[in-house]
């Protein structure tokens, strides 16, 4: 099992925002942000080689959207889904497997594009199963107000209609290595793979928790449906991943790519962070 981390470019989203409740005074020592509030967020995402299967784990905003769309979210960095993939040698065609945890714009939006005369849209990876959950699925098709703004047609409609959509509405090992566990906090039936890496397991951790400053319980995002249900997800999770001395990756967090936790007196926190190799 080889696992590539696959940087597809950073996105700028308000700090109040990403940090919920808690006050700008306590989260800006942890994660900083400019003169209007932004922090700067990772889109990575991560590519699985199973030796039989190359399995992609979310695939960032893509490049359907307009100009003018894009600019809400003050894209950055160099990297690109498509160059990253080459980098570590792989192209479209080789994924066998893509994961979406959910169907949020930044997740998803690079699993479809525009045709060649840009008169419709295909599939990105067009050998690939989609894999997500039934439960996400129906919640991204009939979007709650709150909600809709983070789930666009052109994202999901295409891959649907493509036949190539797998829905889950258990979790269990759907792919040989990886478990597909799911979370409802921060919107319904959210994907949390768990990748078996020679006796060590890799949780790549989506927006459960979006970087390592969200570690603390009640560090929340305001863009939870349900954070309270969150609180629930964070504690069921800490309790398998300290017992189980689990790696845990981050999709979003721009200055750490993994961790390791510790229950202290004050809660669970980081134990050690730095790159995913570093831990494999």
């Amino acid at each position: 099992m080889k696992l590539y981390p696959i940087e597809t470019g950073n996105l700028k989203l308000d700090g109040g925002a990403m940090f919920g409740v808690v006050p700008k005074v306590l989260w800006q020592k942890v994660y900083p942000c400019d003169e209007n509030n932004l922090c700067n967020w990772a889109m990575r995402c991560l590519l699985v080689d199973n030796g039989d299967r190359k399995i992609l784990i979310d695939n960032g905003i893509g490049s359907k959207q307009d100009e003018k769309w894009l600019s809400h979210y003050y894209l950055n960095g160099e990297a690109t889904l498509e160059d990253s993939m080459a980098k570590v040698g792989f192209s479209a065609d080789d994924i066998t497997d893509v994961i979406i945890t959910h169907m949020h714009f930044d997740h998803c939006g690079g699993s479809v594009k525009w045709n060649a005369d840009k008169t419709g849209y295909e599939l990105a990876f067009p050998k690939a199963t989609y894999w997500t959950s039934k439960q996400q699925f129906e919640w991204a098709t009939n979007p709650n107000r709150r909600e809709k703004a983070s789930y666009l047609k052109e994202n999901i409609q295409p891959i649907n209609e493509s036949g190539h959509l797998h829905l889950i509405d258990e979790e269990g090992e759907y792919i040989p290595g990886i478990t597909f566990k799911l979370y409802n906090g921060h919107t319904e039936g959210q994907v949390i793979p768990h990748i078996d890496v020679d006796g060590k397991t890799v949780v790549f951790m989506a927006d459960l928790m979006p970087a390592a400053a969200h570690i603390p319980m009640p560090w929340i995002m305001a863009y939870d449906t349900r954070p309270l249900e969150t609180l629930k997800d964070k504690e069921r999770f800490y309790n398998e991943a300290l017992k189980n001395n689990y790696i845990l990756f981050f999709e979003h967090d721009l200055y750490n790519e993994a961790c390791t936790l510790v229950d202290t007196p004050k809660g669970v926190r980081v134990d050690k962070s730095g790159r995913l190799a570093d831990f494999l």
